[in-house]
């Protein structure tokens, strides 16, 4: 990939402990090594560039090429990335790779994938020699404005979503639009569905410009390059918001799983791979929004606008047919569970939102059921 560097946006993640900046810009890839001194990893030190095949053959040459100008002793690993593979005989692949290479306490791992890859190197660094330096270098627009950013890590376990993991935050986020290019037309739909969230949960500036954008939402060619740019900006600022201020999910950091515990359901019981990640999380916002609607907590009006934003985005609006004795059961599983409550983020404006755990289960069903067509 050849493209000429334009100026970076730096976003910076204010945490106490460990401080790190999102880098954002078309032909930021080619700077990959320059940022990654920048952010202080030294000449000659050893990188384990994980990615899979497909990002590999578009970016992985680009990726190695910077390091190693930079004076960094950059390997690659292609490692097979659907979500069926995020599993820990998977990071242990990750692992051996490590061992092969020799990485030692001040090497680095360096994450240049989706979601998947991000989530698997990420944890793989973290818990190779008790934590090893991670950078995370995001090519799905899910990664770019969510995964990628924000330390946390993990694999599936059969019983649930990411019950596997780690907090691990990267020493730097590089996202490089450009990357969007090789991206199938799906997994740009999905990766809107993260970003409607933001809008949702506390921009609600960017929820009336993701309106205003309409069905533009739902293609990455139609998608004018300014607004593709607000999006990645906004979307990283709001998280390096969130995170700045509770860095380990203690309180605010949960309203970042709007649409989240519920898309989990959707995944886990209609099998990982039915539905993308971000489809899941379209869902479950829908169905989030619903049960807003069921108690009172926000306007008809408004779920019927974030409806409409949905579905302009070409993601998907309805419940599938679950047993819903599965879905409670489900629900008990989820990771947000605090002393048998399932904690729901759920709306109450567009740009507000609120973390109840006082919810029965007739009236999560009742709302399932309305969102069913």
């Amino acid at each position: 990939m050849t493209v000429t560097p334009l100026s970076l946006r730096t976003i910076p993640v204010e945490l106490s402990a460990n401080p790190y900046p999102i880098v954002i810009g078309t032909g930021a890839l080619q700077q990959l090594g320059e940022q990654v001194g920048a952010a202080g990893i030294k000449a000659g030190t050893k990188v384990l560039v994980v990615t899979n095949p497909v990002v590999n053959l578009h970016y992985g040459a680009t990726a190695l090429a910077s390091l190693r100008a930079a004076g960094m002793d950059a390997q690659l690993l292609e490692i097979d990335a659907g979500e069926d593979q995020k599993t820990p005989a998977t990071v242990a692949l990750i692992h051996d790779a490590a061992f092969a290479q020799k990485l030692e306490r001040g090497s680095l791992i360096v994450a240049l994938g989706g979601g998947v890859v991000g989530d698997m190197a990420g944890f793989a660094a973290a818990s190779w020699l008790r934590g090893i330096a991670v950078v995370q270098v995001p090519t799905t627009l899910l990664a770019m404005v969510d995964a990628a950013i924000g330390g946390k890590t993990g694999v599936n376990h059969p019983g649930g979503k990411n019950l596997i993991g780690a907090f691990h935050q990267p020493r730097l986020v590089l996202i490089d639009p450009a990357c969007l290019a090789t991206l199938p037309p799906r997994e740009f739909r999905a990766g809107m569905a993260e970003v409607i969230k933001y809008g949702v949960i506390g921009d609600g500036e960017l929820f009336a410009q993701l309106e205003r954008a309409g069905e533009q939402l739902a293609s990455m060619e139609a998608l004018p390059p300014a607004l593709l740019q607000t999006i990645l900006e906004r979307s990283a600022a709001a998280k390096a918001r969130v995170v700045a201020a509770d860095e380990r999910e203690g309180g605010l950091r949960a309203i970042l799983n709007y649409g989240h515990t519920l898309g989990h359901v959707v995944e886990a019981l209609c099998g990982y791979g039915t539905y993308l990640h971000g489809e899941a999380v379209a869902i479950g916002m829908v169905a989030a929004g619903e049960l807003s609607c069921e108690l009172g907590l926000w306007s008809r009006d408004d779920q019927e606008r974030q409806r409409r934003v949905i579905a302009a985005a070409g993601l998907p609006l309805a419940w599938p047919d679950l047993q819903p004795e599965a879905v409670l059961g489900c629900l008990q599983g989820d990771k947000k569970v605090r002393d048998g409550r399932v904690r729901f983020v759920l709306p109450t404006a567009l740009g507000r939102v609120e973390i109840r755990d006082d919810v029965g289960a007739e009236q999560v069903q009742a709302a399932l059921a309305r969102c069913l067509s």
